[in-house]
């Protein structure tokens, strides 16, 4: 659990996923988790590094779509980077029954917008990183939720979804957050929402600045 929260990213996703059935494993989990352990082990030498020229806070968002097949729920992802390298990440179960991708994505940013807003005070607070008056830019895959996030007003569409979430269009309003479009191939945040084929978990470490040294 320490490794996925302070140093390890890239088994974010897998280890809150079996963390999901602690109070009733079964055999498939503990086969996971040693899998998860194997893959720990040979990849001991990996290490968040930062070396980039630019301190820029940026933010990537994903999420997919009900593939918890008990509970209906969707899983939010979300990373930010900061000087080459992976600073905060989060895959997490979300707390309601999205009923579209458009839905789950838009959860998955709000979420993020508000971690946004935190750090963008953290680190203002720190006075280490210059230009933290600017907006984050924050990469969401989904031009539907962008489009949402955007929009001041409600549509037919749009009012099942829980008031609350819509704080992120208060937060981009305000010039915090810019939600920008990306392609699913380059946003950061996909390693954290859904299992992926070893060459595209591998491209996506290296944009987290996870490398062996």
């Amino acid at each position: 659990m320490y490794a996925m929260l302070c140093t390890r990213p890239d088994i974010c996703y897998s280890v809150g996923i079996v963390s999901r059935y602690q109070s009733n494993p079964g055999c498939d989990h503990w086969t996971a988790i040693k899998n998860i352990l194997k893959y720990l082990r040979r990849t001991k030498d990996y290490m968040l590094v930062y070396g980039s020229k630019d301190l820029i806070l940026t933010g990537y968002t994903d999420s997919d779509f009900q593939t918890n097949k008990y509970a209906r729920k969707s899983t939010s992802g979300s990373v930010f980077t900061l000087n080459g390298g992976a600073v905060v990440w989060r895959s997490i179960k979300q707390s309601c029954i999205a009923d579209s991708t458009i839905e789950a994505e838009y959860v998955a940013a709000c979420e993020a917008a508000k971690e946004a807003v935190w750090l963008k005070k953290f680190l203002t607070d720190l006075e280490i990183v210059p230009n933290m008056h600017l907006s984050i830019t924050l990469y969401c895959d989904n031009s539907g939720a962008v489009a949402n996030s955007r929009e001041p007003r409600s549509h037919k569409r749009g009012k099942h979804i829980e008031r609350n979430y819509h704080l992120i269009r208060e937060i981009v309003h305000q010039g915090e957050v810019v939600v920008t479009n990306i392609s699913s191939e380059q946003n950061m945040a996909d390693p954290f929402t859904k299992a992926l084929t070893a060459k595209v978990f591998e491209s996506h470490l290296y944009g987290l600045g996870l490398h062996s040294l």
